[in-house]
Parts: C-alpha cells; structure tokens; sequence
C-alpha cells in the first residue's frame, strides 16, 4: 500500500476512541438488559463488533499492526439466542474439511490397516479405490486421531467449525439419523467456534505482496531466497470435503447469558 492510500494517524486514534464509545456502550446494555435476548444488548454487540473490525483494519494499514480480537464477519454472525433458557440437552454439529494431498499415502495407509485384518475376506477388500480407502481409515481411526496424524493419510486440513445447540430434550435413539443436519436451527446456537486459514492467509498475503514490491527494483535488490529453490513440503498441499470434529477458535454472539 502506498503512503497516499494510508490512513492518518489522526483516523486511527479516532477509530480507537470508536471502540472505547462502542466498549461503554455494551457494557451499559448489558447492565440494564431487560432479559437475554435483550434487542439492545445484541445491537450493542454489532456496534462493538464493527468499531473494533475497523480500528484492526486502519491500525494494519497505518502500522503493520494488529489487534489480538477474532471480529466476526457480518454474514457469519448468529441470530440472537431464541433457545431455552435452561437447556437439558445439547446437539454438537462438526464439519473439518480435508484435501486429499497425496492419494497414494491415503491408498498406503488404507491398504495396512486392510492387512492387518486377519478376518477379511477377498470381498471386504476396499483399500484399492479412493472412496473405499477413505472409508476404511475414517472407520477405523477415531476423528481425533485422523486429525492429529493428517499428514500420515495424505490429507491435508481445511476450514472447520463446530455448532453447539440447545434442546428441549434429548432426542429418541434413532430419531434423526435418516437427516442428521436438516433441523439445524441458528437461534438454538449456544456458540460456536471457527477455524480457517482466511485468518491468516490475508495477512500473509500483504506481507508477501510488500516483498514481491521491494523485489521489484532489480536483481540487486531481490530476495535471494527467490533465487535458489523454493521451500517445499510434500506433506502439505490442495483441498477436500466431509468429516468429522474440529478445533477452537472463534467465538459467536448468540450463547445465552
């Protein structure tokens, strides 16, 4: 970014003084919230969410600096609470993407855990194919452990997120599996946690942008880490779907009080 395009520091003590304002504000809502789904209390929050997104946002371009907040984006923020006040039972929703980086390790991997079984038979035999390979590990390996050893399957981790939700009561053995994840409903959302490399790529991104710039100026003034060969890990790589489980990281408005 070009110093004509960065803000001043005048703008970004004023933006900081909007999250002081925006910080009182909530507090004062939350102190007289009329209830737990308090219209003004969930305002506030917006307000705060958005005054703090853009000092972050002003602080980096003026600084290279950032805040230590996870802002949520506007389009990934939860309804308020409409669930129970006192829930007695919970639904936990998990989704952990994968990308199947390297298709031979997974096969490899597949193939062992097959031989091992003294019990199959010729006709139990699926390790061959993508499909049967992948369904043999995720049935063999708690999601956990497929999570932690990734890079042994050949897999690499994508974006995740977990839903924890309210329920009257607990479900009936066998009554949702036909449509396990056809009743969601985000107002029963207690919280819920985020992981993605968005967070961190657009960081990197500019900073990887700021060197190519400084690059730019000749042989003489190149990184000479360009020159030789690049840094390159074959255990990481591309991008799959469809798993279980997950890891923490950002947190949701929407959790009852």
């Amino acid at each position: 970014m070009s110093d004509a395009a960065q803000p001043t520091a005048a703008e970004v003590r004023a933006a900081a003084e909007a999250v002081k304002t925006a910080l009182d504000r909530h507090l004062a809502a939350v102190e007289r919230r009329s209830g737990e789904d308090d219209p003004a209390v969930y305002e506030a929050f917006n307000e705060l969410a958005a005054a703090a997104e853009a000092y972050d946002e002003l602080l980096y371009d003026r600084y290279d600096e950032v805040t230590p907040f996870e802002i949520p984006g506007a389009d990934d923020s939860l309804p308020p609470y409409q669930g129970p006040a006192e829930p007695t039972a919970l639904s936990v929703l998990i989704r952990r993407d994968y990308a199947v980086a390297e298709p031979q390790r997974l096969l490899a991997q597949a193939a062992r855990v097959e031989a091992a079984d003294e019990d199959a038979t010729d006709d139990d035999r699926q390790a061959g194919t993508l499909p049967g390979a992948i369904g043999l590990l995720f049935g063999e390996f708690e999601p956990d452990e497929i999570a932690s050893r990734h890079k042994e399957f050949g897999l690499e981790e994508g974006d995740s997120t977990l839903w924890v939700t309210a329920q009257d009561e607990p479900a009936e053995a066998g009554e949702w599996l036909e449509s396990p994840f056809d009743q969601t409903d985000p107002q029963r959302v207690v919280c819920r946690f985020d992981v993605s490399a968005v967070f961190d790529d657009e960081q990197d991104g500019l900073e990887d942008l700021d060197d190519l710039e400084d690059a730019d100026d000749g042989p003489d003034q190149a990184d000479p880490d360009l020159d030789g060969e690049l840094d390159y890990d074959p255990d990481e790589v591309v991008s799959l779907d469809d798993v279980d489980d997950v890891e923490v990281v950002e947190r949701e408005r929407g959790e009852p009080a």
